[in-house]
């Protein structure tokens, strides 16, 4: 078994529970239907952070390249992943008892959870760093660059209209950074 191979295991582990934090949390709006007050905003983060999860364990694969793995290099790759479960833990409430208001839980937990998905993004950059001595490629750079405007303004206002806005322009500039970096495997 070579380096990458032993060092994913547990990087799988982790966006898997991600998956499933958010797989659990959309199995509990449909079995608690009736106790939910409905709201799309974090129905839609759901499947934009499902997407995400995705993606990351897609892009995983370009990590086999490294030849000389450290636990610095090992340690920013795993905070990523453990942020973005973060995200995914946060996006939806748990649907335990008692009636939920997805758009007070969305409103009540917004800085938090775009704060995390800001720090997700600079993790990201920070591995690149770590892992190869310098920043990630231009385009790579742009796009996290996107990611992070949209995640800080995210936190810093709780304007509905603003926020009704974002996962639409969140889902089209993901899209084109699959479409560009990840649309096949490296």
């Amino acid at each position: 078994m070579d380096q990458f191979s032993y060092l994913s295991v547990l990087l799988s582990i982790i966006l898997g529970l991600a998956i499933t934090q958010i797989l659990k949390g959309l199995r509990g709006l449909v079995l608690a239907r009736v106790r939910v007050r409905m709201y799309w905003l974090p129905v839609t983060w759901a499947v934009l952070v499902l997407i995400v999860a995705v993606q990351s364990w897609w892009a995983m694969f370009g990590l086999r390249h490294v030849e000389n793995w450290t636990f610095l290099g090992f340690s920013f790759v795993l905070l990523q992943n453990v942020l973005l479960y973060l995200v995914a833990a946060l996006v939806l409430p748990d649907f335990f008892g008692e009636a939920v208001d997805l758009r007070a839980h969305y409103f009540g937990h917004h800085r938090l959870f775009f704060g995390l998905f800001l720090l997700t993004a600079l993790a990201s950059l920070a591995k690149d760093l770590v892992l190869s001595g310098h920043l990630t490629a231009p385009v790579n750079l742009a796009f996290h660059g996107g990611f992070l405007i949209i995640a800080a303004s995210a936190m810093l206002t709780a304007r509905e209209t603003w926020h009704r806005l974002l996962p639409f322009l969140t889902g089209l500039l993901f899209l084109a950074y699959i479409a560009v970096l990840f649309a096949r495997l490296p």
